[in-house]
């Protein structure tokens, strides 16, 4: 990893566990009548951040790391989603408008007579919680073993990812895909037994999520931290010549990218009891770009600059939406505009880079790229 990495690791691992232990004082300690007190709402936007952190960070990882820009992780945390939403939707019961104690509502509304052969076994939440792993784990398995294997990348991985979660999103729109439509899963009661609606709930949730994206982290910085991380880079800056040496290529780029799946639905099933709603819309292209440019402008190859890029950014949407409505849309596009030609490092790239242009300094001269390290300088040749 970049020099001073670890210590950005440590402090953003303390940040979050801050969060974790002062969000639940907040919301259940400090009085509803006080200014520090921390409302439902604010819990539910806590908690998304961090689930766009999770999906920022699944990202960075093969974009920053090994050079694989996907326009299409939406599809798998949208998937993630939808897993997580077929258990809530099924421990609704009889509690639903029209009162049937096994088909949804959607279901009754749209006529069906039996519940689909799919969404049996999404009333136990064992059965749920693999499928929130498998399901985003086989489709970027089989996406991605046709497409390294055919050695598609670039600019055309690309599109045909953005092409991917496109694709998802017109079917999942149709009412008869039983996922109930354009207006998707909604109306959600409890999960494992407590009230989705509860403070408590929605604070252990809260911490649930703080403690997966701490998870995710770690994992991640292991893995770019190990010799496949190194061979990763290498196929990122050189993929040919990596190739030339011997190392498979496509298995290193198919199981990163697999595992960069598996977090981004892990993000979109906790995403989902907090925001309390799914549908299409989760697959938009527009999502995956913006995850992209969460990554942007927080720091490509950093991680944990990449959760922070998610957050400020959809800090930035909530604050300007509400601030100035009619011009936030140009002022965030402001901000990253900005951030490319100012910051092409991301807001995170500026700590190291200080350290660099110190480094310089003191040389009197040039640094090796990518380090702190200075170039020395060979001394004149002497008669």
């Amino acid at each position: 990893m970049e020099e001073g990495g670890d210590r950005g690791g440590t402090w953003f691992l303390a940040a979050l566990a801050l969060v974790a232990v002062a969000v639940p004082v907040l919301n259940q300690v400090v009085p509803s009548s006080s200014a520090f007190h921390l409302s439902a709402f604010g819990i539910a936007l806590i908690g998304k951040y961090l689930c766009y952190g999770m999906l920022a960070l699944a990202v960075d990882l093969i974009w920053g790391y090994c050079g694989i820009l996907s326009l299409g992780h939406a599809a798998f945390f949208s998937l993630g989603g939808y897993a997580m939403g077929m258990y809530l939707m099924r421990q609704i019961g009889p509690r639903g408008v029209y009162g049937d104690p096994v088909l949804p509502d959607f279901m009754v509304f749209l006529n069906y007579k039996a519940l689909p052969w799919f969404w049996h076994g999404f009333n136990h939440f064992p059965f749920a919680l693999a499928m929130m792993v498998l399901v985003p784990a086989l489709l970027a398995l089989v996406f991605g073993w046709f497409a390294f294997r055919s050695r598609v990348t670039g600019v055309y991985f690309s599109i045909i990812t953005q092409a991917l979660t496109y694709a998802l999103m017109l079917a999942f729109f149709r009412n008869d895909m039983g996922f109930g439509g354009n207006n998707g899963f909604t109306d959600f009661k409890e999960v494992l037994g407590f009230d989705l609606h509860s403070d408590k709930t929605r604070v252990v949730l809260l911490v649930v999520t703080a403690a997966a994206l701490a998870a995710s982290y770690l994992a991640c910085r292991v893995i770019v931290e190990s010799r496949a991380g190194r061979v990763m880079r290498a196929i990122r800056d050189a993929e040919s010549r990596t190739r030339f040496l011997g190392y498979p290529v496509e298995s290193f780029k198919l199981w990163l990218f697999v595992f960069s799946g598996i977090v981004a639905g892990i993000a979109g099933a906790l995403y989902v009891p907090q925001i309390g709603i799914i549908n299409p819309s989760e697959f938009a292209p527009i999502n995956s770009i913006e995850a992209v440019i969460w990554v942007a402008v927080g720091g490509r190859g950093t991680l944990y600059g990449a959760i922070a890029g998610a957050v400020l950014v959809n800090y930035a949407k909530t604050w300007l939406t509400g601030a100035f409505p009619e011009i936030w849309l140009y002022a965030l596009g402001a901000l990253f505009v900005l951030v490319t030609v100012f910051l092409p490092r991301g807001i995170i790239g500026l700590v190291p880079a200080r350290g660099k242009e110190r480094a310089r300094q003191m040389s009197g001269g040039e640094y090796k790229a990518g380090t702190a390290e200075p170039v020395k300088k060979a001394e004149p040749l002497k008669k």
